[in-house]
């Protein structure tokens, strides 16, 4: 995910009305784990790469019906199997042949 900016950047208020949630919903989610906001004393600053999990856990939420539990259990997943796919690139990468001209 090297695409997307990890450097926090909006207030809870702000990254609440983005996604379109409650400030208390991405407190709950935090609280259970779901995403980890950076901390800049007591205020949560969330970056770009929050706001795209926050509105993956909209989609698996209401469009599929999803649970918390079960959107943990596939946030999970997801990661994991990126960074099997990052593992299986490096490897790819170390093992092409060098060209000689």
């Amino acid at each position: 995910m090297a695409a997307l900016g990890k450097d926090p950047v909006y207030v809870i208020s702000i990254a609440a009305k983005m996604v379109d949630m409650h400030p208390q919903t991405l407190r709950l989610y935090e609280r259970l784990g779901l995403l980890k906001p950076a901390r800049q004393g007591l205020n949560r600053l969330y970056s770009e790469h929050d706001i795209t999990r926050l509105r993956q856990i909209q989609r698996l939420t209401q469009d599929m019906g999803v649970n918390l539990a079960g959107v943990e259990i596939i946030l999970n997943l997801l990661e994991k199997i990126e960074e099997l796919q990052d593992e299986i690139e490096q490897v790819r990468q170390q093992r092409l042949p060098v060209r000689r001209s």
